[in-house]
């Protein structure tokens, strides 16, 4: 049987390319698939294979000093979902493209407060309409799914976040309690530190972000619709009963399927209904969507 961990850890790293080297030669030597990023401030990383292999992974990979605490998640999925194993050394975990982050065997220095999926909801019960969630993702992904009533930056890429919440349009949030979320807690995480280095007073990340709330609540609770992931399976649901908030960039008819556009030099990504996708696979930027 297989399935999909995704983990993150901000730390230390002394020596990025040797460490890569090592979890190159033990990802591939147990048949695992996915991606992994490393960083002078930590590992980011997506795999699917067989449980036992991926508990060896696990078990090998914490025993890195480093990487003793970190939490992997488990999600349903395979190998199959990724066309390679890729290990990487780039200058940034997460590309917002902003000075080097301060780290230590905690996290991100001056980072905000963590807060547990239960936490979230008593925080929300205590403050009310105090507490403004933002979302840490770009607008592609919050399309088919996201907190109830959360502020949905108006970004396209990462590296847009740290000029949006500069943005004189949330000045009013800064005196607010923020908690940002995104899909393992990776870019809340830095985001609650830009926001906090902005002015913003208050300011918590959903620990764990998205995928360790839906483990928890699944459907009923605060979120709303299908989690958006960077693989084949482009979307995961947390029951039986997800909402379908997304709509069709053509007929907007509701789905939460995604396809990417067939002209190879775009390659854009469209939210497609079933029907639409028989008749056109082509994105209004390239101009020649027919229905």
């Amino acid at each position: 049987m297989q399935k999909i961990i995704l983990y993150y850890k901000f730390c230390p790293i002394n020596d990025t390319e040797a460490v890569r080297l090592w979890q190159t030669s033990l990802a591939s030597s147990l048949g695992l698939k996915g991606r992994i990023i490393l960083a002078d401030h930590g590992i980011n990383g997506t795999l699917g294979g067989e449980i036992s292999d991926l508990k060896q992974y696990v078990k090998q990979t914490k025993t890195y000093s480093g990487f003793k605490n970190i939490e992997f998640k488990w999600s349903d999925g395979s190998s199959d979902n990724f066309p390679r194993l890729s290990v990487k050394v780039r200058p940034e975990l997460v590309s917002f493209n902003t000075k080097k982050l301060e780290v230590n065997d905690k996290g991100i220095v001056g980072g905000g407060k963590r807060l547990s999926p239960a936490g979230l909801h008593q925080l929300i019960n205590q403050k009310n309409k105090d507490v403004v969630l933002i979302d840490g993702r770009n607008s592609r992904e919050a399309a088919i799914g996201k907190f109830k009533d959360a502020i949905v930056l108006d970004v396209n890429h990462t590296r847009d976040m740290p000029h949006e919440i500069a943005n004189p349009k949330y000045e009013t949030l800064k005196d607010k309690t923020v908690v940002t979320y995104c899909t393992g807690g990776i870019r809340c995480e830095v985001l609650t530190k830009l926001m906090i280095d902005e002015g913003y007073k208050d300011v918590y990340q959903l620990d764990g972000g998205i995928v360790r709330y839906l483990d928890t609540y699944k459907d009923d609770g605060l979120w709303e619709g299908s989690l958006f992931v960077f693989d084949d399976r482009m979307s995961i649901d947390a029951s039986e009963h997800t909402k379908v908030i997304g709509s069709c960039n053509i007929c907007k008819a509701k789905t939460k399927e995604y396809i990417n556009c067939a002209n190879k030099a775009c390659n854009e990504l469209i939210l497609a209904c079933s029907n639409c996708q028989t008749q056109t696979s082509l994105c209004f930027k390239c101009n020649l969507v027919s229905v």
